[in-house]
């Protein structure tokens, strides 16, 4: 026997169209209904002041009166009662003696019959009505007395003029007909405003019912705190919509974001700018406060501008990690190119010794010792770190193979232990790595290629100062030059490593200044306090200085 697919639950869209169909139609019958009976109450309200009108005109007509009077009333009455009831549209009009004994009547046959109904109160002078059933039928009618004379005389009898209760309901059920159809026209134009505004939430909830648009948002709301990956929605205004932890985390920014504005999180102008962007971006490198993030913006669109949704991905381990492979790529290369110029020297010391010019050789050999000892001995007497010490010893192995010499100031000193205990080796290679890198770029093609390195620490802190001999930094660009993107060269994928220094020393609360170098070229200097203390200068950039 084959399985039965259990049957799928209706989609929201549709409970709300069956919901919204009952209560319309239940809005409607109740109308009808209410409206039904007020015109039920309002046909028999009618019918009494169309009855009692009918019957005063005719017990306060002279004629009427001088007729009871006479030998035979209904000679003169029962054509009179008969015009009477054609005119004023009422059923019948009785015109009966004090006893009841009818002198008219719709049927002749009943005439000289007693009147079927109450007569008390009309023998008391008074005019009722009451709902009674007669010869023709139930029906709303009136008794009111003829008086003699000038109507103040005694009672001499009685006129009863009524409608019947079907010709009431006939009148009733013809409204009640232009109802129903007015009833039916509003039925038919809800359920059409009700079937094309729930088509309208059928596309938007793509069909699900409630638990499935629950269940949804559950795994919506998990998803979110579990990437972490940072996430934003912004909407057409460019207003948060949407972030989750991670976005938090990457851009620094805490609080109740949702529905402000992007442009008020206090992020740098670069990163800003990317996320208000109208065109897409892809895999951007931006820097925050203490991060490196990866920007990915798609605009959300339907023939209109919708809002962003942004994608942002940590890249700071990534990007010193690159920086060191760079730094030992670079190392690489220095080594090749140390062991191809090794061998040669090698080479032509076994042919001097071949030629027998031995000391020639011993001297040859010890000068080459000599020179690449001094710039060891030079480094190691002036830094004791050792992470800094090897830095310094590997940007100056790639800077000659640049065509650029390294030097090592004389009054540089640092003794191990001395830096800040709060500044990591990363953070170290990170700043003077990226100093030496740009002034390597900068010196690079000048007359006297030269690049100088000042480190010092001592009490007040830590002290890097880099000069190169390269055009310098236009006065102009002195502010420029830290953010992220700027650069000298033509080439992409540059613009990050002073950015990067920036951001570093930012997050040390250290300084950070550009200025141009007494022979020339830029100098850049960064200083950074043993404890850091609560009103520490932000960087700041001065003068001229520097190519990145």
């Amino acid at each position: 026997m084959p399985l039965t697919r259990p049957a799928r639950p209706r989609s929201l869209a549709g409970q709300l169209f069956a919901m919204q169909i009952v209560l319309v139609t239940l809005v409607v019958a109740g109308c009808a209904l209410f409206t039904f009976l007020s015109d039920q109450r309002q046909a028999e309200e009618g019918a009494r002041r169309q009855a009692t009108a009918a019957a005063r005109a005719v017990a306060d007509s002279p004629s009427v009166r001088a007729a009871v009077r006479g030998e035979d009333p209904t000679k003169i009455l029962q054509p009179y009662a008969t015009d009477v009831r054609r005119h004023t549209g009422v059923d019948f009009v009785t015109i009966m003696d004090p006893d009841g004994i009818r002198w008219t009547h719709p049927d002749e046959r009943r005439i000289g019959e007693v009147f079927l109904g109450h007569r008390a109160e009309a023998l008391k002078g008074r005019t009722f009505t009451e709902t009674y059933t007669g010869t023709l039928g139930p029906s709303v009618r009136v008794v009111t007395p003829i008086r003699d004379g000038d109507g103040s005389g005694p009672i001499t009898g009685l006129v009863s003029a009524g409608i019947t209760i079907e010709e009431i309901s006939e009148k009733a059920r013809g409204q009640l007909l232009a109802l129903l159809g007015v009833a039916a026209a509003a039925l038919t134009l809800g359920a059409v405003g009700t079937y094309v505004i729930n088509a309208r939430l059928r596309r938007h909830t793509h069909g699900m019912n409630a638990t499935e648009l629950s269940r949804m948002h559950d795994y919506h709301e998990a998803a979110l705190h579990a990437v972490r990956e940072g996430l934003l929605m912004l909407d057409g205004q460019r207003r948060i919509a949407l972030i989750n932890d991670g976005g938090r985390e990457l851009l620094g920014v805490s609080g109740d974001l949702v529905g402000r504005n992007v442009a008020e999180l206090g992020l740098p102008a670069p990163l800003t700018g990317a996320l208000l962007a109208a065109e897409p971006r892809v895999d951007e490198l931006h820097l925050t406060a203490d991060r490196v993030v990866v920007v990915n913006t798609s605009p959300v669109s339907s023939g209109e501008r919708r809002g962003t949704v942004v994608t942002l991905r940590d890249h700071t381990e990534l990007q010193a990690l690159t920086g060191e492979l760079d730094s030992e790529r670079g190392f690489t290369r220095a080594l090749r190119s140390q062991a191809h110029e090794a061998a040669n020297r090698l080479h032509t010391v076994v042919s001097l010794i071949e030629l027998g010019r031995a000391d020639e050789a011993v001297d040859f050999a010890t000068a080459e010792l000599e020179l690449a000892q001094t710039l060891t001995d030079q480094v190691v007497a002036a830094v004791n770190e050792p992470v800094l010490a090897a830095l310094l010893l590997g940007k100056a192995a790639q800077a000659n193979e640049h065509g650029v010499e390294l030097v090592v100031s004389p009054d540089s000193s640092i003794d191990d232990g001395m830096l800040p205990p709060d500044l990591p080796a990363r953070d170290l290679v990170t700043v003077l790595g990226n100093l030496i890198d740009n002034a390597v770029d900068a010196a690079q093609g000048s007359p006297a290629a030269r690049v100088t390195v000042t480190a010092r620490a001592d009490e007040e802190g830590l002290t890097l100062r880099v000069s190169d001999t390269g055009p310098g930094v236009d006065p102009a660009h002195t502010e420029a030059v830290f953010e992220r993107g700027w650069s000298t060269k033509a080439a992409t994928g540059r613009g990050l490593g002073l950015a990067l220094v920036h951001q570093t020393v930012t997050k040390h609360e250290g300084t950070l200044t550009v200025r141009e170098a007494p022979g020339g070229g830029a100098e850049f200097e960064v200083h950074l306090t043993t404890a850091p203390a609560a009103d520490s200068p932000s960087p700041s950039a001065s003068a001229n200085g520097g190519t990145q």
